[in-house]
């Protein structure tokens, strides 16, 4: 393909040099008599003739030529060939501004050959400048990409440090259960504590039951309220609106935290996995609780009173000081005494921690 290219670039040479000097050359030779001879067209198809049997002999040298030009090429680093290009055309853009004044002059060797000169003396300096101190260019590169990277890195953590918590949406039972008063007296929520004017409503619903344990419960949820808003450093702020088109209080939750962008903070296993299902962030209680109870293992030993029979046949059920359920093997004949019991396995959900354990004298009868 490049022998054809050289071919056509040796015709169209031939054409063009035909055009223009073999008129002039076939009038020197005494030719000017003659109409064909010193045609331009005639000259045009003669000069591209001649160069087109010329290129016979130079093309493969010229192809070799082209082609350990290309093998240099390829071979120069990406860097060193950018950085070297760049210089160039920097070069020959000095180059042209200098000999626009030159034009002017009238003597020729100013005006014609000191431009050439100037444009190759440039572009070789050019070239030479750029590819030499690639590395100092590519330095200078890096540390203004390091240095803006490191201006972006410190303008986050600007706007982490300076932005604001998520609030805190509390559902009724977190708030009847109690203990979210002394986790914000902690200091372990932070930002504001969110109360729902939907969720008050079903407080004051509850408390007003004529069921004495549920009027209780509503009635304890609301002075744990007063005492989170009169009593404790943290602020705190009544939701007013409502979501009418939703009857349920735990969607309201949900539909709010999507709408304030909250958290909602509950110890009701079926709403935290509702707000799992749904990508509503959720902190639940009764998680918190079992991550800082006491660590127990399959195989430790523990004393326990056992209160009450359990589900299943000859099952008791103790309780640890925490209100940790454990549910003693064979343990329905020990309900009322404290025994020792060896721990067979240990359950964990959102829901709660459950102990399953079987009575010490057991293990040492087998």
């Amino acid at each position: 393909m490049l022998k054809k290219i050289v071919h056509l670039f040796f015709i169209v040479l031939g054409g063009m040099m035909g055009y223009l000097y073999l008129p002039a050359v076939a009038t020197l030779a005494g030719l000017g008599d003659s109409r064909i001879a010193t045609s331009s067209i005639f000259g045009c198809i003669v000069g591209a003739i001649i160069l087109f049997l010329l290129s016979y002999f130079v093309a493969d040298y010229l192809v070799d030529f082209f082609k350990w030009v290309e093998d240099g090429l390829i071979r120069i680093p990406a860097a060193d060939l950018f950085f070297g290009t760049i210089g160039l055309i920097l070069g020959l853009v000095v180059a042209f501004l200098i000999t626009i004044p030159l034009q002017e002059i009238k003597f020729r060797i100013f005006s014609q050959v000191l431009p050439i000169f100037i444009t190759i003396l440039a572009g070789y300096m050019g070239f030479q400048v750029g590819f030499r101190r690639r590395d100092e260019f590519t330095n200078l590169l890096n540390r203004k990409e390091r240095r803006r990277t490191k201006e972006e890195h410190q303008e986050e953590q600007r706007e982490m440090a300076g932005a604001q918590p998520k609030p805190k949406i509390l559902d009724t039972s977190v708030i009847i259960d109690g203990r979210i008063a002394d986790i914000c007296q902690t200091s372990f929520l932070e930002g504001t504590i969110v109360i729902p004017q939907f969720v008050l409503g079903e407080l004051q619903h509850i408390a007003d039951s004529s069921d004495a344990l549920k009027r209780n419960r509503g009635r304890r949820g609301l002075d744990i309220l007063n005492r989170i808003q009169k009593e404790l450093p943290i602020h705190v702020e009544i939701y007013e609106g409502d979501f009418e088109e939703i009857a349920e209080v735990d969607s309201k939750l949900i539909k709010l935290a999507k709408v304030m962008d909250g958290i909602v903070v509950t110890n009701d296993f079926n709403l935290n996995k509702v707000c799992d299902f749904q990508g509503v962030p959720v902190l639940n209680i009764n998680d918190l609780a079992n991550a800082v109870k006491p660590v127990v293992l399959p195989g430790e030993q523990l004393e326990v009173q056992v209160i009450k029979d359990g589900k299943e046949h000859n099952q008791g059920v103790a309780y640890l000081d925490d209100g940790t359920m454990i549910v003693v093997e064979e343990g329905k004949e020990y309900i009322g005494k404290t025994i020792k019991v060896l721990i067979t396995s240990v359950l964990q959900t959102s829901a709660g921690r459950m102990i399953f354990a079987k009575p010490k004298l057991l293990e040492k009868a087998q």
